[in-house]
């Protein structure tokens, strides 16, 4: 079952997310919040707009990799993908964010 991991990180040990698919598969990761709090409004908002297909912004990277970006109606990004080898791997990857996100339990 994939999961919502809720975590500290970086030198102002901001409060992060990372939507793990049930294979181990980091595929949705989010910018750092200040607060708890303020995770847990990410997390609300991706299972919000991951049935959006229209919410999610592809990309390519400089060096080719794929990516996306999962961005709420008022056009803040609310989390980013892992790079992909494939333009296929992406779509993968967004399906698997819209398929898994409403689901998903948290862990802290």
């Amino acid at each position: 079952m994939a999961k919502f991991e809720i975590y500290q990180s970086g030198a102002k040990n901001e409060y992060r997310f990372r939507l793990v698919a049930s294979n181990g598969q980091n595929i949705l990761s989010s910018e750092g919040y200040s607060s708890k709090a303020g995770c847990m409004n990410g997390i609300d908002s991706v299972r919000k707009n991951a049935s959006n297909t229209k919410a999610f912004e592809k990309s390519v990277t400089p060096n080719g990799a794929f990516r996306f970006n999962l961005k709420a109606p008022n056009g803040q990004v609310i989390g980013t993908s892992q790079n992909y080898k494939s333009e296929s791997g992406r779509d993968n990857g967004i399906q698997s964010v819209m398929k898994n996100a409403g689901e998903a339990k948290i862990i802290e």
